[in-house]
């Protein structure tokens, strides 16, 4: 049991997230940033790896990947806890603070800050049985490490931004890498299509997978059995990844059982990003309010609003700001 006491906990490492916890570490607040991918960088990383970003200030554009890596090197000056891999089943008010109950652990904290986007993400899995230990080396759902498809045969399944994106990518560092579409067509972005026709990726179009297993000579690699759509031909391709990018499914039902008032699907919030619960707060696009636009910049500026907030109930004392300069430059 993690006997810690968070000032603030911020479920959801998106790009408001992982803000909000650096505001919050600039104001020397104790945090635990929760999320349940096993990376940060949410919609941006996952959905828009390589597609570019044009609303963040400064910056004319940005790749998700960019983007997440910027946030994190940010993150890093000012390190606080994070829980990968870790979900939110409820919360639970204890005296003067919050029990965050997880898959994992129980978490407490003074105050919270949900910034979940539009739900807890979970990838869209395939559909039928196979060895989990397949997940171990062979069989992935996301891209961590680029360096651990370095040398490999690769098969990618998909046939939307993510997968054409990252088969282009895998193909600078693997042996050789293949993309599986159950159609002729893809659903990315044209400019993605046209890089992809230009690059060394192997299409094998229009099949689907029936079934991966490990091979029969060497448990390094994997079996995957492909049937062509119409004629039900099917072969069987012998690699050592299959990377799986069907997308992703949310889910923001969680937040009825947490008690938070919603709006339709959103939790409504006060122009300091309070919601219903005493120092429980919300940001970016899970929150609606009057005027609210569903932008990464709008994330970024309420974050710190709901780090205030918070602060401001928690140690009023201690509501001063310094500037940043004066932060870094003491």
């Amino acid at each position: 049991m993690n006997d810690k006491i968070y000032d603030i906990s911020i479920i959801g490492g998106g790009p408001a997230g992982m803000f909000a916890a650096y505001f919050a570490r600039l104001r020397n607040l104790k945090v635990a940033l929760i999320e349940s991918l096993p990376k940060l960088g949410g919609q941006p990383e996952t959905l828009y790896a390589q597609k570019h970003i044009y609303d963040v200030a400064a910056l004319p554009k940005i790749s998700g990947t960019d983007l997440t890596k910027q946030l994190n090197e940010q993150l890093s000056i000012l390190n606080c806890d994070q829980y990968l891999k870790t979900s939110v089943s409820s919360i639970v008010r204890k005296n003067n603070y919050w029990e965050l109950i997880t898959n994992k652990e129980t978490i407490h904290t003074k105050a919270i800050i949900i910034a979940i986007g539009n739900g807890a993400f979970k990838p869209r899995k395939l559909t039928f049985d196979y060895d989990p230990k397949l997940e171990e080396n062979n069989l992935d759902y996301f891209v961590n490490d680029l360096n651990e498809f370095q040398g490999k045969d690769v098969l990618v399944a998909g046939g939307g931004d993510s997968a054409v994106d990252w088969s282009i990518d895998l193909s600078k560092v693997a042996k050789h890498t293949s993309l599986i579409h159950r159609r002729n067509r893809y659903r990315a972005m044209e400019s993605s299509v046209a890089k992809l026709n230009k690059s060394n990726v192997e299409q094998i179009n229009p099949y689907i997978i029936k079934n991966v297993s490990f091979n029969s000579n060497t448990s390094e690699k994997i079996d995957v059995t492909l049937k062509m759509i119409k004629t039900g031909e099917s072969k069987i391709i012998t690699t050592d990844k299959l990377l799986v990018n069907y997308g992703f499914v949310s889910d923001s039902k969680i937040l009825q059982d947490w008690n938070v008032a919603l709006e339709g699907p959103f939790i409504k919030v006060t122009q300091e990003m309070e919601t219903n619960l005493p120092n429980v707060f919300a940001i970016g696009d899970i929150v609606t309010y009057p005027g609210k636009l569903q932008l990464i910049a709008t994330a970024f500026a309420e974050g710190p609003i709901a780090v205030t907030k918070a602060l401001r109930n928690l140690y009023p004392e201690k509501d001063f700001f310094e500037h940043s300069t004066s932060i870094f430059e003491k």
